[in-house]
């Protein structure tokens, strides 16, 4: 088992559908009051990519990318058309997007997150698979275009020096989500014409 750094093609994951899913215990009383109760902490997305195959050739680039990961077995990137930006969907990652931490004068790792808020309600989500050459640091405000690095695998912002404290330090980026196909089993028709369909092809996040 391992993950393999390769997105899945983009021109099929356009068409995906899909998103975050959660596990909430729901138990009806005598009453018919309901009492609820969150198993997860945090969501897990799911897509369908099936949706995004238009060519014979598409087919073939999933059956390809299926193998190279053996099933199962290997997760991959996958970009998420609808949520993959430390902004809105509309917008251009800028290096004060989100916050991803406050300077004490001795930590020099911190890592990506984006905030999703509605209300007074927010959830923090950990961004593991930032896009390469797309993430942006600030200062309290001010952009630093050097002194910093940052691991693509994990999300990890790593300073050469540790910024002073009381700095609030942003962030702004791109970011793939790791998958794995959910499914070992690939059922391809191909019709009259020669061309091929596939009618569900899942991807599950992975969460580490």
């Amino acid at each position: 088992m391992a993950f393999h750094e390769v997105r899945f093609p983009d021109d099929i994951s356009r068409g995906a559908r899909g998103g975050p899913e959660r596990r909430t215990q729901i138990v009806e009383l005598a009453s018919g009051d309901e009492e609820r109760n969150a198993s997860w902490a945090n969501s897990r997305r799911r897509y369908d990519v099936a949706y995004g195959i238009r060519r014979a050739d598409d087919l073939a680039a999933v059956v390809a990318f299926f193998e190279g990961r053996n099933g199962r077995l290997h997760g991959f990137r996958f970009k998420d058309w609808a949520d993959h930006k430390s902004c809105l969907p509309s917008g251009t990652p800028s290096p004060t997007d989100q916050a991803i931490g406050t300077g004490d004068g001795a930590t020099t790792a911190f890592h990506l997150v984006k905030r999703y808020a509605s209300g007074s309600q927010t959830w923090l989500r950990t961004i593991t698979k930032p896009v390469a050459g797309t993430v942006r640091v600030a200062f309290d405000g001010a952009e630093q275009l050097s002194g910093w690095s940052v691991d693509t695998t994990n999300g990890v912002v790593t300073f050469d020096s540790a910024p002073a404290e009381g700095v609030a330090i942003t962030a702004g980026f791109e970011f793939d989500v790791p998958v794995r196909f959910d499914t070992d089993t690939l059922d391809v028709t191909l019709d009259l014409e020669r061309l091929g369909s596939i009618t569900s092809i899942p991807l599950l996040e992975i969460r580490r």
